[in-house]
């Protein structure tokens, strides 16, 4: 079953811009994982290709435009100060990774400091389901979504809410066609769904809009470029 998860958290100090990077953010991931489960943590930590999870910039909560919008903020000019409410996404993929952190979901101590960097902050409640003022958690099992899906012609609408790219050979690119997009979704829903999808499904798939733009997202080591916005594609095939 994919989960969407939302941890809200209080920094009970500064976090610097330097600290708002992908690799801070997964190494407090994996801090996560491995105070329930420590192998599990080293596997996570040696995993380089196909994580069963993604892991959002932090967000801020005064910020309700991104709640309304679905974009979200991806970096940070200045630092995020003491006491400011934010909130954080993590998408699991895989049953069994979010079985094995039930007890941290369960068991979370709002006392207990966690780090970003140099900042400690407190993680004080985890969403697991949407709520009116928080719509970015959610869980449904693959069933229900393979049930959803299955019919007659289809619009499917998503939202690019930060800098994208998609591998080609040695380069990246910024733009999304349907085998850059549905190639690898298609790879882990047959990795961890239980319900195959033939690889042709993708030949029924043809982009019928597009409004986005290209954005920099970068950090000390690199820029990167990706396309941000709204995308929708025609499937005119059942799934099966």
């Amino acid at each position: 079953m994919p989960h969407s998860l939302v941890l809200n958290l209080l920094p009970q100090s500064s976090i610097y811009p330097q600290f708002l990077t992908g690799r801070h953010y997964h190494a407090l991931f994996l801090n996560l994982v491995s105070s329930v489960d420590k192998s599990l943590g080293d596997i996570l930590h040696d995993t380089t290709i196909d994580k069963a999870f993604t892991l959002s910039p932090l967000q801020i909560y005064c910020r309700q435009t991104s709640l309304k919008s679905n974009s979200l903020q991806w970096q940070h000019q200045e630092p995020i100060q003491p006491g400011t409410p934010c909130w954080w996404r993590l998408s699991l993929l895989d049953d069994t990774l979010f079985s094995k952190l039930t007890k941290l979901w369960l068991n979370i101590n709002p006392e207990k400091a966690w780090h970003l960097g140099s900042a400690d902050l407190f993680i004080t409640s985890i969403l697991a389901t949407p709520q009116s003022s928080q719509p970015w958690a959610n869980a449904c099992t693959y069933a229900q979504l393979y049930e959803q899906a299955s019919g007659a012609e289809r619009n499917i609408n998503f939202t690019f809410a930060t800098p994208t790219a998609f591998r080609q050979g040695s380069f990246d690119t910024a733009l999304p066609s349907k085998e850059s997009v549905f190639k690898s979704l298609l790879q882990r829903w047959n990795k961890y769904s239980g319900i195959e999808i033939s690889n042709d499904i993708i030949e029924c798939i043809f982009p019928s809009f597009f409004n986005i733009r290209t954005e920099i997202a970068s950090d000390s080591r690199s820029k990167f470029i990706g396309c941000v916005g709204l995308s929708a594609v025609t499937q005119n095939h059942r799934i099966s």
